[in-house]
Formats: structure tokens, sequence, C-alpha cells
């Protein structure tokens, strides 16, 4: 199947179904010499796994990663990278009932029509299950990016449904099973996800992602800007149905006397463009929020159509996120990890001997 690899230098191959015997990727382009284990990596797994709380699927893969190549007496030694994740506790027999049907509002119809067949065991390769392997291969572009540029990267929930998440502190984020930035509305949150569980209906949601300390001049004009080839990979993620870049749709009320971010010496004033300029980074925050529809495996009685064309009933009883957006906190930031992974070495490769004769602004002063 075409379209399961990422980027150019930093190449990540996504393999693997969603009820196989296991998932994995192959990270082609990492530089040599870096320290790397399954303890580096196996943190991130653990941010997204399932069976976390109550409020995502009861599926309990311990998600336990293991490295079969490109890695050489603790260092990776420049050679492709194999990850492996094996798959523990899949339920097939709980998609007996969709065998003949489509969901609606699933690949389940188009996957079909494409390749005159697919596999209902959990969605197959449409499942959000192959998330997994691309956190494995963010937690390594993470490993490499914190180390030569201090970059970092945060993110958290800021929108569950029609309930709008207050901003009160990035240190919240680890402390509820929403990666809210927030501790007043947590019960409310789980009183909502209760009663919609209850229901067996879904909802969607809104995530917030950063990177910090992303340098001046990563990008690359025309077709493949930053914030295209970002907004190319958040569409990539499973449900994803919207990406905004900085300010995003919010742009359209602006003015340009308000929106176009004023530099000073001592640094930008805003950061309304989220960190790209002319598809290159300023050096501020690169800012990024998407939105992910609700899950289309609900119990809910839906109409749909069998595999003949006719009318059917469609009813899901597997085990399924009623909000996959809760868990995607860190695979967003696993992705836009990839993606700048893969800017950092297109730009050390064209541009990595260019200097000028003046340094940087300061990244982002809002108070100047």
């Amino acid at each position: 199947m075409s379209g399961s690899t990422l980027g150019h230098l930093f190449c990540v191959t996504n393999f693997g179904e969603s009820h196989g015997p296991a998932i994995g990727c192959v990270i082609d382009g990492c530089p040599p010499g870096m320290s790397l284990s399954e303890a580096d990596i196996q943190p991130e797994l653990d941010r997204r796994r399932p069976g976390t709380s109550r409020h995502v699927t009861q599926r309990n893969e311990p998600d336990a990663v293991e490295i079969l190549s490109g890695v050489h007496e603790g260092r990776t030694t420049g050679t492709p990278i194999c990850l492996l994740i094996r798959n523990t506790d899949q339920r097939s027999k709980d998609y007996g009932n969709i065998v003949q049907t489509f969901r609606p509002g699933h690949a389940d119809y188009t996957y079909w029509h494409k390749y005159g067949l697919r596999d209902p065991r959990g969605g197959g390769r449409s499942s959000a299950r192959l998330t997994a392997p691309m956190v494995g291969a963010g937690a390594v572009a993470k490993k490499w990016l914190a180390e030569h540029h201090g970059i970092a990267f945060r993110g958290g929930m800021a929108a569950l449904g029609e309930i709008d998440i207050a901003f009160e502190g990035w240190q919240h984020v680890p402390n509820n099973p929403f990666f809210a930035p927030n501790t007043s509305q947590i019960a409310q949150l789980e009183d909502f996800m209760d009663a919609l569980r209850k229901e067996g209906d879904s909802v969607g949601a809104r995530i917030v992602v950063e990177a910090t300390g992303v340098p001046v001049g990563w990008g690359e004009p025309l077709f493949d800007k930053l914030d295209a080839d970002i907004a190319h990979v958040m569409m990539g993620l499973n449900a994803v149905k919207g990406v905004e870049i900085g300010a995003g749709f919010a742009s359209v009320a602006h003015r340009g006397s308000m929106h176009g971010d004023e530099l000073t010496p001592q640094g930008f004033r805003s950061n309304h463009a989220g960190g790209v300029l002319g598809g290159i980074s300023t050096g501020q925050d690169i800012t990024v929020s998407i939105a992910i529809k609700p899950t289309s495996s609900i119990r809910t009685p839906r109409q749909s159509i069998d595999l003949q064309g006719q009318p059917a009933t469609v009813e899901t009883f597997g085990r399924h996120d009623p909000c996959v957006g809760i868990r995607a906190t860190p695979i967003a930031e696993s992705l836009l990890a990839l993606v700048l992974m893969d800017h950092a070495l297109r730009h050390r490769a064209q541009c990595g001997d260019v200097r000028l004769p003046v340094a940087p602004i300061a990244a982002h002063r809002p108070d100047a």
C-alpha cells in the first residue's frame, strides 16, 4: 500500500494492521552516533497506549517496543532502525457483525472500493492503532532535536465536544486522563465522558501542540513549506478534519495592523503566524491546533448498506475510544517532531554553512 512513508531525509515507513501479529515502523536517515535504547522510546508509547483510563478503549496493549536494527552497542549506526510493537490483545470476533456492512463515517466503504477488499478486524490499516509506531519514531526525533537544538514539545486538549477547556498551565497536562492544561474542569469532563459512554455515542476534540526552541530558517518554499508539511502530516492522523497554524481561521477577522507580528530589537511582539512566515520558521514557538471528529465505531444503531448495496443497520460492539482525541496529544506531538526532524536535516544539507552578520532576534516577546 502506497502512502505509508513520511519524510525526505528522515523517512518513516509504517507497517502492520490493528489485529495483525505486530505493528511497527522503519526509520531511515537517523544520524549515526546518538545513544538510543527502548527506554528512550517506551515513555512516549506509554502516554499514548490504550486502557489507561475508563474514558478510552479498554483494549489492553502493553505497547512494548523492540528495536530490531539500526542500533549497535547503544548507539544509532545511521542504517535503518526497525521498531516493532507486538499486538497481544486482539478480539477480532467483535467485528463479525460488520464484515458485510459499512460503518457510517468510517473508512470501511472507501477502502473496499479502492482495494476490492478490506480488513474488518479493528479497521486494519485505517485503525488509530497504527499511530503507535509513529509515536515511537517521534520519540527518536524528539531525542535528536533536544540534544542538537534544545527543542521541546508540549500539547494538550483545548476542547472536548462542546466544552471549551480553559488554559490554566502546561504543568497540569500529565495529571489528568484528558491531557488537559487545566484542573478546574476535570470533574466536568469526567462526567461528560461517563454519560457519553452510557449513551453509546462519541464526540470530537480540539488538540493544541507546540514546539519550542525551533531555530530560524527551517522550511522550503514553495510546496515544501514548513507549515504545509505540518498540515500534511496532521491530516494524516486518524479522524483529523482540520488543522490551524498559529491564529488559523481566527485570522479571517484580524486586521493586518493587528495580525502581522511586529518585530523589535527585543523580539516579536506576538505570534499570530504560529512560528512560520513564508513557509520558513521564525524562531518563535511552532503552534498547531487540530480538530478531531467523533469516533465512527459506536454502539448507537446507524443506517448503512451491505456489500450488495442493500439497506442495513450497523452497531459496533468492539472496544473503542468514545473520543479518539483523548489520546491524540502525544501522537500530534510526535508527528510535529517528525516534520521538524526532517526539515532540520534538509536545512543542514543545503544551508548549514549560511552565516549572517547579525544574530537572530529573540524568539517571542509578547510583553515588549
